[in-house]
């Protein structure tokens, strides 16, 4: 099956910056769609960014257009959430996950694998 593993969380002040990074090992990261998704205290985990493994094409929230960026690096087998502009309501903890498509918009439609997950917290 595989694992991925998720790391560069932490605390950052309003306006501040942070670059996740996924390391899966396990499997071959160019082969699947990846994204990635966060779950707030009391919430519902939900789709932040996602990258289609077939054509390229990426999806992003629309609370986070042009502030986050989602890359990979298939010859180190990861992948990568550049944070910018950060706010206190993308405190959250931040999943890495990968499936064979994840449609239009980080859709949870088929067999989904995931990280164990990072904190970020936005705070002054």
């Amino acid at each position: 099956q595989g694992q991925l593993e998720e790391s560069g969380g932490g605390l950052v002040q309003p306006g501040g910056s942070l670059r996740l990074s996924c390391a899966a090992s396990g499997f071959a990261l160019e082969n699947y769609s990846v994204g990635w998704f966060r779950q707030a205290p009391g919430k519902e985990r939900e789709g932040v960014s996602c990258l289609s493994g077939s054509d390229g094409n990426t999806y992003y929230q629309d609370s986070v257009k042009d502030r986050f960026a989602i890359s990979r690096d298939n010859s180190k087998n990861m992948v990568f959430l550049q944070m910018t502009s950060l706010k206190p309501e993308d405190t959250a903890v931040y999943y890495c996950a990968r499936a064979l498509d994840f449609g239009l918009a980080c859709d949870l439609t088929g067999s989904v694998a995931w990280g164990q997950g990072t904190q970020v917290t936005v705070s002054a």
